[in-house]
């Protein structure tokens, strides 16, 4: 798993637990329905229960974790119809978000956008594997950052950030990533070109494609609908 590294000075121990936790999580380390006990989690990062019950509370925040009376908190565990329904709210929201770049953005901030992808390109290139990565690094997040939609933003870079990721994290390994990279050049050349219905329909074909490998990617879970999932909002 994850260890816990200084990347920022100005990070608090909150800030480097959630973002190793985080990441734990999208990416499978932690399974899904797991118990995170707060002594064992303490023990491995250092730090006193304080810091360790913050930073789990923004996992809560975030809907990865929930907490169950006389349980403790444990990772959540979503079914395949939960994480359908992402990607449907992905296509709507990102769709708009990209109608809204498109209009918005400025030439400076287009070429920023570009560079990215052209760094995301050497990376693919180097891996076989289009980069996962978090932040102003992300495509989508840079995408979210330049519709200039205050609440569009809060969802897609916040509320529901880190639950977008793990969807992407499910379809990872399928062959065939590295068309992602040519959908987002797509998407960037119809913001340059100011064209925003045709930066929306890029986009939410874009999702639409990661949806139908979704589908076609085996997933494990259980019949019953767990009181997780139902504490979770996802039912």
């Amino acid at each position: 798993m994850s260890t816990i590294q200084i990347v920022n000075p100005g990070e608090t121990h909150v800030d480097r637990i959630f973002a190793v936790l985080e990441h734990d999580i999208v990416s499978g380390q932690l399974e899904m329905g797991s118990k995170l006990g707060e002594e064992l989690l303490a023990s491995r990062f250092g730090v006193s229960r304080g810091p360790l019950r913050e930073a789990l509370r923004r996992l809560e925040g975030r809907g990865l974790v929930v907490r169950a009376a006389h349980a403790g908190v444990r990772v959540v565990l979503l079914s395949r119809r939960a994480l359908l329904e992402l990607y449907e709210m992905r296509e709507l929201l990102e769709g708009l978000a990209a109608r809204l770049a498109a209009r918005n953005m400025s030439e400076t901030e287009v070429a920023s956008l570009r560079h990215l992808l052209e760094e995301d390109l050497n990376a693919g290139l180097r891996s076989d594997a289009y980069p996962l990565v978090f932040g102003d690094a992300d495509f989508h997040y840079r995408i979210a950052e330049g519709s200039k939609s205050a609440r569009l933003e809060q969802l897609l870079c916040g509320d529901l950030y880190s639950l977008i990721r793990l969807c992407r994290f499910k379809t990872a390994h399928v062959p065939g990533q590295m068309q992602s990279f040519r959908d987002h050049m797509r998407i960037v050349e119809a913001i340059e070109e100011r064209d925003e219905a045709l930066a929306e329909f890029l986009m939410r074909r874009h999702i639409s494609v990661a949806r139908e490998r979704f589908l076609n990617t085996p997933f494990n879970e259980s019949n019953a609908i767990t009181d997780s999932i139902k504490q979770a909002g996802f039912v």
